[in-house]
């Protein structure tokens, strides 16, 4: 029987999932000790699903280098902590997956939340990196670039969202055809086949919503 480890900084805050195979696990990926403690617990799993975020709505130019890092402690350091912890795991298990939640806002900045942008894209780099380094250890790293998904996170932006389930389903679909570059939901997909033709077309577009 397959195990879910379900994760949250606040354990009480998770569902009831009606379902033995998931268990809560109490996780903050921006601090270490939470991470190697999760580590130690769920030391069995093959696949790792890097979904934890923040967004700040925070300009490049007017926003100070601490509110920048907002963004980036979580984003980019807080999910580089987790691949630390449990790539390591994963190679001792035999084999497995890394899948890193980007957005599409990770392929090209928009101004308004630059440094969730900027954090994003630096995502995307270290995902490029580990997916070169893990190969040689059986390890695929996917790159999910997500658009507006229903979750409390996009609750102010005004933008048409996909419901999570179907972004859920799209991503294990993925992840399944072993796709290492994902859009789960018709914006991101749209906006995907305009940076894989154009990347300079899709800055222009999203530099403008």
């Amino acid at each position: 029987m397959c195990k879910i480890y379900a994760t949250s900084r606040h354990i009480d805050a998770l569902p009831n999932f009606n379902d033995n195979r998931v268990i809560p696990l109490s996780l903050d990926i921006t601090n270490n000790d939470s991470v190697t403690k999760a580590s130690e617990s769920a030391d069995d799993i093959n696949i790792l699903f890097n979904n934890a975020g923040i967004l700040t709505y925070a300009r490049i130019l007017t926003s100070s280098t601490n509110e920048l890092m907002v963004d980036m402690n979580t984003n980019y350091y807080g999910t580089l902590r987790m691949i630390h912890a449990f790539a390591p795991l994963i190679h001792k298990n035999g084999c497995g997956a890394i899948a890193n939640t980007i957005s599409i806002v990770g392929l090209a900045n928009m101004p308004l939340i630059g440094g969730y942008s900027a954090s994003k894209a630096a995502l995307f780099s270290s995902t490029q990196a580990l997916r070169a380094e893990l190969k040689k250890k059986n390890i695929s790293v996917h790159g999910i670039f997500r658009g507006p998904i229903e979750t409390d996170m996009a609750a102010n932006i005004n933008m048409q969202k996909t419901p999570a389930s179907v972004a859920a389903h799209n991503i294990i679909e993925g992840l399944k055809s072993d796709t290492l570059t994902i859009f789960p939901d018709p914006m991101s997909f749209k906006m995907g086949q305009i940076w894989l033709n154009d990347p300079m077309n899709l800055e222009a577009k999203i530099s403008i919503i």
